[in-house]
């Protein structure tokens, strides 16, 4: 019951999403990471409730169910942006892949929570108010306000992992992890931050 009801939640949210993004237009960066942010949210957490096992088979749904629309152009929403990207793709991917890498509830969500909060957020933050302060890394626009933006929130995402699991980060070992978490989000172009983001998190802390 758990999993037909995640599905449907899904479904119901992306097209939920798409019927408002096509009623008023809006802007497409803001509305694809706004989706990010909600469902990548609601992800963070599949692992509270559902077998390791169905998070792959779910994953590997959701990569097929999105290369689809990608091709086909049906969640206008999540694919209408201007520059090249495969994000969707690759946040798909790391949902499966993390359920291999660790069996720890709050590790996976810290891990996934980085993608949908802080990259979310960034972005946002980003486009309304990093323009005058944009530079760019491999041809493409990143800004100071949202790479700020990610390493603040990937530092309260770790201390607060720290205070719920009660396994004591240092200062440094939190500071220094989201140093490299928003160096990997300015350098992952057309996307492959989502991947390598969520993935390096989860590494990391399963071996601290």
């Amino acid at each position: 019951m758990a999993l037909i009801l995640t599905v449907i939640s899904i479904f119901a949210l992306l097209i939920g999403f798409e019927t408002w993004w096509r009623k008023h237009r809006a802007h497409s960066e803001f509305s694809r990471k706004f989706i990010h942010i909600v469902v990548g949210s609601f992800v963070a957490f599949w692992p509270f409730y559902m077998s390791w096992n169905w998070i792959i088979i779910l994953s590997i749904a959701f990569v097929i169910i999105i290369a689809t629309s990608k091709y086909f152009h049906i969640f206008q929403s999540i694919h209408a942006v201007e520059r090249p990207t495969w994000g969707e793709i690759f946040f798909a991917v790391a949902v499966g892949l993390l359920a291999f890498i660790t069996h720890e509830p709050w590790i996976y969500a810290a891990a996934l929570l980085h993608m949908s909060l802080a990259d979310g957020l960034a972005a946002i933050v980003g486009v309304t108010w990093g323009k005058k302060n944009s530079y760019k890394v491999l041809g493409h626009p990143k800004s100071l306000a949202g790479s700020a933006t990610f390493f603040v929130v990937s530092v309260i995402l770790l201390t607060g992992y720290s205070h719920v699991t009660g396994q004591s980060l240092s200062i440094d070992a939190i500071v220094g992890l989201a140093i490299v978490t928003t160096a990997i989000e300015n350098v992952g172009v057309r996307g492959l931050d989502n991947l390598f983001v969520p993935v390096i998190i989860g590494v990391v802390l399963s071996r601290i």
